[in-house]
């Protein structure tokens, strides 16, 4: 027995000792440079698609990417905020109606269904953020007037465009009137003009191109055309717009939606979760605007709705 024991206990600090050293030698080489080493072995890191992991910051891709309307609006945001209080307003302007246990206020827009009138408000108001034209740097900020977007090229309508048609920026009732009667005319929904926008981002970071006067309702018609057909079951034919702007021929339509998708990369994918955070970064930038619903007690009724 004490021989037995007395050679377990012997043994043991032997394979400890030479678990170290094996594990020291593995650190060693370990800490060698590949140009030490003399492999030209190529790292994982060198074979991943750059294009891959920039796809994780795009917004209209990633659903933890800021949307960029939102990411331009926060600077007047803050603006607005402070001047609330600098400003000293009448304590009724402030007030806002919270949720308790025994009411609970609600808005008429939902995320699975939201209210069409208030969400293409909320939409121009967004559009109109990105519109990031400056005349004075248009040539060299290196970004791109593509020709099947340019309104003098491409004309919406027989009506002359003007000699400086593409050095006034539209306003916002402008923007609301054409957006209004392509969804009135094509009876297209809430959740269409959501897609629309994320298309919009998606144009703008995957082509490189900025919305300016010359292009946004050529930009505008491609965007909402193709989210019509990939979002609504019935979808509006090339046909039917021809009809709504009734000067424009169909095979102007086709040739725009072919390059549309070219520029997308052929990429129409919107999952729900970017879907999502583009409906709730809306909702945020239309109270910061005070463009919110106007919020009313849940009644039983509704609450029969909502489900």
């Amino acid at each position: 027995m004490g021989n037995a024991t007395s050679c377990c206990v012997s043994s043991s600090p032997k394979l400890r000792r030479n678990a170290h050293s094996r594990l020291e030698s593995y650190r060693a080489e370990a800490e060698l440079s590949r140009d030490d080493t003399g492999c030209n072995l190529q790292h994982i890191s060198d074979r991943e698609n750059i294009d891959d992991l920039n796809m994780e910051f795009n917004p209209s891709d990633h659903p933890r990417a800021s949307t960029i309307f939102l990411s331009k609006s926060q600077t007047d945001v803050r603006e607005k905020r402070k001047s609330l209080y600098i400003n000293h307003h009448p304590p009724g302007q402030l007030r806002r109606k919270y949720s308790s246990c025994s009411t609970i206020f609600l808005d008429d827009s939902t995320v699975s269904q939201p209210n069409l009138k208030y969400t293409i408000k909320w939409w121009v108001l967004c559009f109109f953020g990105l519109n990031t034209h400056h005349v004075l740097n248009m040539d060299t900020d290196g970004r791109m007037l593509l020709d099947i977007f340019d309104e003098n090229l491409h004309p919406l309508s027989k009506t002359e465009v003007p000699p400086d048609y593409d050095k006034h920026d539209p306003e916002q009732k402008q923007i609301y009137r054409f957006v209004r009667t392509l969804f009135s005319a094509a009876q297209l929904t809430a959740e269409c003009a959501i897609v629309t926008l994320v298309y919009l981002e998606r144009l703008l970071t995957y082509a490189e191109i900025d919305i300016c006067p010359a292009n946004w309702k050529r930009i505008v018609l491609g965007a909402i055309l193709l989210a019509s057909k990939v979002w609504d079951d019935q979808a509006v034919w090339n046909v039917d717009y021809c009809q709504i702007l009734k000067d424009i021929t169909v095979e102007d339509m086709n040739e725009l939606e072919r390059q549309f998708l070219e520029l997308l990369q052929f990429n129409i994918n919107v999952p729900s979760s970017v879907y999502a955070k583009y409906y709730f970064d809306l909702r945020s930038l239309a109270e910061a605007n005070n463009l919110s619903f106007p919020l009313e007690p849940l009644s039983r009724d509704r609450a029969y709705k909502l489900e």
